[in-house]
């Protein structure tokens, strides 16, 4: 395989026996998997208003400036990932976390306020990195623990790509069901199918860009099929696009607003709310940010070939110092704390082992801010066959799990099921981990288990309990 001068020796590419061609496929895959959050981020923190009745950005016409914040810090971070860490992890506002920014903390106070304490829990744990205990924590996880998050966190990309298509759905009477009144209807769901049928075709056998092939194709398919039979949203129409419709835009270029960044109030928060409440709410965001990255780099790396014997990536401590970054960096940008993407194992799927790939869809969210209509285009339902095939991949590893053995199997159970059931990472970790002390105390082996994760448990006994806690303290 030959070398290609510094990028090659820089991000070590031959040495681990990748080439910069299937390092760029997988950037540019991990990012048509991604795009969607520079539309999505905004749906969710455009409309909301704060306590005092704002808007973020300060205006009720603020979808293109949290689109282009979101763009920018993603670009940013997701560059530093790759030339910093060297690791194939891309960043962006965090799903899940954003919602609770906007529906649980803005509520009660300003957006600049809200955002402040997205600042402050990314500089904790900035700090708990930088003295080595987050690092610490990873390192006292077992490794069959560590092979449950993966495999955890595979079903719950695929149930992610699943609802995201379309072809799974809320139901009545059912958590879920198959499609629309437990039919699959609809040319978009079919849309999905064949991209997913394509997908797993190009796969099997082994085409080189199989995964970018099919987003592009699928994408083409979808754009088409919406210019004849107009489908709209879902919103308005069940048999439509779930999440954005493929149309193409009447302008592809839009400048960019950054009306966004800067809005945030470090200690505000503390005058709107009581300190306890405050407390608490930063409690809730930092534990869900510092388990989440923990299971997504675990499962990238485990994808990629690239832990170690003891189940830890290379430079875990830079990677750990850039995602603690990206959180105070997103609530600093007025965007949501920002943190790594389960989605990064698409590019991973795709070959990507080194850091460039991180540099390419780095650069391609800052190439998309002023196409933001140009991005919107790729649908979900061409973008997610990606995380199905991925979810099967990381499925694989399940077989490193001593089935056998209840000290372990049993809290590997309960991470793997608990994180697509609740639709929470830090949820199926949390559940493992004090289903692995109970176990070790019930069974008289409590000296075997790691001080940290006595913690560790005890902070997620906390983190379940936040509702009541918050109550009976405020």
């Amino acid at each position: 395989m030959p070398r290609c001068g510094p990028v090659d020796t820089f991000f070590k590419i031959t040495e681990r026996g990748s080439t910069v061609g299937r390092e760029i496929r997988g950037g540019i895959v991990t990012f048509f998997t991604m795009s969607y959050i520079i539309v999505l981020n905004p749906i969710i923190l455009s409309q909301v208003q704060d306590g005092e009745g704002g808007f973020l950005g300060g205006t009720k016409d603020n979808f293109t400036m949290i689109a282009a914040g979101t763009a920018l810090v993603a670009g940013v971070l997701t560059i530093l990932m790759g030339v910093v860490a060297n690791y194939p992890l891309a960043l962006a506002t965090g799903l899940g976390l954003n919602a609770f920014v906007a529906f649980s903390v803005a509520s009660q106070m300003t957006w600049a306020d809200a955002m402040g304490l997205v600042v402050l829990e990314g500089l904790i744990i900035l700090v708990l990195v930088l003295t080595g205990f987050r690092q610490a924590v990873f390192q006292a996880v077992p490794s069959e623990l560590k092979v449950a998050i993966s495999v955890g966190i595979g079903l719950f990309i695929t149930l992610i790509g699943f609802v995201d298509a379309g072809f799974v759905r809320k139901a009545v009477g059912t958590p879920l069901q198959l499609g629309q009144d437990g039919n699959l209807a609809g040319w978009p769901v079919l849309v999905f199918v064949i991209g997913l049928i394509v997908v797993i075709g190009l796969w099997v056998k082994k085409v080189k860009g199989a995964i970018l092939i099919t987003i592009v194709a699928t994408t083409v398919l979808a754009i088409v099929v919406e210019k004849i039979g107009e489908f709209g949203s879902a919103q308005g129409n069940p048999k439509g696009w779930m999440l954005n419709v493929p149309a193409w835009p009447d302008k592809i270029i839009e400048k960019p607003d950054f009306g966004t960044l800067g809005e945030f109030s470090l200690f505000g928060s503390f005058q709107e709310v009581s300190a306890v409440t405050a407390i608490l709410l930063v409690f809730t965001l930092l534990l869900a940010d510092f388990f989440d990255t923990m299971g997504t780099m675990t499962a990238i790396g485990a994808e990629a070939d690239l832990l170690d014997e003891e189940g830890m990536p290379p430079n875990t401590q830079r990677i750990l110092i850039v995602d603690s970054i990206a959180a105070a960096a997103g609530g600093a940008a007025g965007v949501s704390s920002n943190t790594s993407y389960i989605e990064s194992a698409s590019g991973v799927g795709e070959g990507a082992r080194t850091g460039l790939a991180s540099v390419v869809t780095g650069l391609l969210f800052l190439v998309a801010i002023p196409f933001a209509p140009l991005v919107d285009v790729i649908p979900s339902e061409a973008a997610v066959p990606a995380l199905v095939l991925v979810g099967f991949l990381m499925m694989q590893q399940v077989k490193g799990i001593d089935w056998d053995d209840v000290d372990v199997a049993i809290p590997a159970f309960l991470t793997i099921v608990l994180m697509p059931f609740t639709y929470s990472i830090s949820a199926g970790i949390g559940a493992g981990f004090l289903a692995y002390v109970l176990i070790k105390v019930v069974r008289g082996k409590a000296s075997l288990v790691h001080p940290l994760l006595w913690v560790i448990s005890v902070l997620f006994v906390v983190y379940f309990a936040i509702d009541p806690l918050t109550r009976w303290l405020t």
